[in-house]
């Protein structure tokens, strides 16, 4: 009798057991779905649907389930979405948020539920450095880095006085910071706009005073929209040239933008001009689903699709177990789209940076015309003030 209950007890775990690996891994999608800055969450929704188009709707050979929600870029509405996604839904991933202030909110909650956080986009210091995390990764970059790599540029090419732009919040403070750490010219001024300002004219006043040899800028989004149609429209654009970092004058910002800019060059992480197979695949099938193309918001969310299905494929499907899910995401080898990727120690990448120029292609459309490499395996500053510590 003893024998037989034993044996009933044995198969029945075995059977629980078998069924939870079968279970559909649960995935959170918090991105900015709606107002102004919408197109940038549609952008990383898409990507992320078309790289599971690409897998079958499955990781590693496990089936996805997938909980969308809408984080409106405030960080109170995103901390309440992954509040009921933590609760209700049970994810066990959470990604796709694209603005740092948002995601500084989410992260402790998600991370002190059990789950992963894997940016697809935002990319705060705060996270790279002191509050790293063993289970937070970020697949896309650190916000300092994506502006670092047009520093380089520009100190390379001996501009010697520029005027610098941005939002008041975590990710326009990193980007310019980031910008500064590797241009060493001066600094004609250094402004921080209302996050989500949509009127530039005593900003565009106070740049014609200045008189500097370039200005560099982060605006995402609308914002970006308003602020280079206004310049264009006060007659800066060709005394005073603008720059600006990867993810900023791309896909999302420019059938909007029409003419306007023309002959800017910016920084690229991705480009739909990179010559590896996989790029160029991801280029086509994007403009086949969705008629347009793709945004890099909408390259890092397909590449995360790659990421994660390479670690879940190396851990046998099998998430539960978070300290090999973690090691697996940790040693990760996928073919990027982006050429190159491996993460550091504080599961930010290492990656190469790009320069694009804005030109129009054979059928009249503004594109990122690649450029060249500014600088191969790019790193972030902070990953030496990571600390991380195995729960």
């Amino acid at each position: 009798m003893t024998y037989s209950r034993l044996a009933l007890s044995t198969a029945l775990l075995l059977a629980a057991s078998a069924a939870q690996a079968q279970e559909p891994i649960r995935i959170g999608f918090i991105s900015t779905m709606s107002g102004p800055q919408g197109v940038l969450g549609q952008e990383l929704a898409n990507g992320f649907k078309l790289g599971l188009e690409a897998t079958g709707q499955k990781l590693g050979g496990r089936a996805v389930r997938v909980t969308w929600g809408d984080d409106q870029a405030q960080p109170d509405v995103g901390r309440q979405v992954a509040d009921k996604m933590i609760d209700s839904d049970r994810v066990q991933i959470v990604t796709g948020i694209n603005f740092s202030n948002v995601l500084l909110a989410v992260t402790k909650p998600v991370l002190d539920s059990g789950a992963f956080y894997i940016s697809a986009n935002a990319g705060p210091s705060q996270l790279a450095g002191r509050q790293c995390h063993p289970r937070f990764f970020s697949a896309s970059f650190q916000n300092d880095a994506i502006y670092e790599g047009l520093g380089i540029y520009m100190q390379e090419k001996g501009l010697k006085n520029v005027y610098l732009m941005a939002p008041n919040y975590p990710a326009g403070k990193d980007m310019l910071t980031g910008y500064k750490r590797y241009f060493k010219g001066g600094v004609a001024g250094e402004v921080y706009t209302t996050f989500g300002q949509l009127d530039y004219s005593a900003e565009i006043a106070q740049i014609r005073a200045a008189k500097p040899d370039a200005v560099v800028f982060f605006y995402p989004g609308g914002m970006g929209i308003n602020f280079v149609k206004q310049y264009t429209q006060a007659g800066l654009k060709d005394q005073i040239p603008l720059y600006a970092g990867a993810a900023t004058v791309d896909q999302t910002i420019l059938p909007a933008l029409g003419d306007a800019a023309l002959g800017m060059y910016t920084g690229a992480l991705w480009s739909e001009f990179l010559d590896n197979p996989q790029s160029k695949k991801f280029a086509a099938d994007y403009e086949k689903a969705y008629g347009t193309i793709p945004s890099p918001y909408a390259a890092l969310a397909y590449d995360t699709t790659r990421l994660l299905d390479a670690a879940v494929k190396g851990v046998d499907g099998k998430i539960e177990d978070k300290k090999a899910f973690q090691k697996a995401l940790e040693n990760v080898k996928f073919d990027s789209i982006r050429g190159s990727f491996k993460f550091n120690s504080n599961h930010f990448p290492i990656q190469n940076y790009y320069l694009v120029q804005i030109e129009k292609d054979a059928k009249g459309r503004s594109v990122a015309a690649l450029k060249g490499t500014v600088k191969e395996g790019l790193t972030d500053a902070y990953s030496g003030e990571c600390k991380m510590k195995d729960e």
